[in-house]
């Protein structure tokens, strides 16, 4: 990793709910707001924006833990907020707690880990060994 990675930093995105975030098994929308797997999906991607300035160009992290409480809905066309915060970078792990608000206040909560590793190891890990 290049230096500079600071426990406190953070990074931010903002989405907007479209139809493709909703609630559903198998195509079948079973609540039309914002869905846990989409709010698991924008808070690993905000964690990653923490990491990349950093990255060595051998280098790569992975997701290795998400840990979310989901606490409020949000509706269509809702703008939803989710900051990343780095709480801990020890022995290539990377921390970061995270949080989601909406117009209406906060809506999700959590904590996401990644490993940074050398891509030669990730690539090693992704090989399906023949026989």
């Amino acid at each position: 990793m290049k230096p500079g990675m600071e426990i406190g930093r953070q990074e931010t995105i903002e989405i907007k709910v479209t139809e493709d975030m909703f609630a559903s098994f198998e195509g079948d929308v079973v609540h039309p707001v914002y869905s846990t797997v989409a709010m698991v999906y924008h808070m690993e991607w905000v964690s990653r924006k923490i990491i990349l300035p950093f990255l060595e160009d051998h280098e790569e992290g992975m997701g290795a833990a998400v840990q979310l409480k989901h606490i409020n809905a949000s509706p269509l066309h809702s703008k939803v907020t989710l900051t990343a915060t780095l709480i801990e970078y020890k022995n290539q792990n990377v921390i970061t707690t995270v949080e989601a608000y909406n117009e209406q206040g906060l809506i999700g909560k959590g904590e996401v880990k990644q490993v940074i590793l050398p891509k030669k190891v990730i690539q090693q890990k992704l090989s399906i060994p023949t026989n």
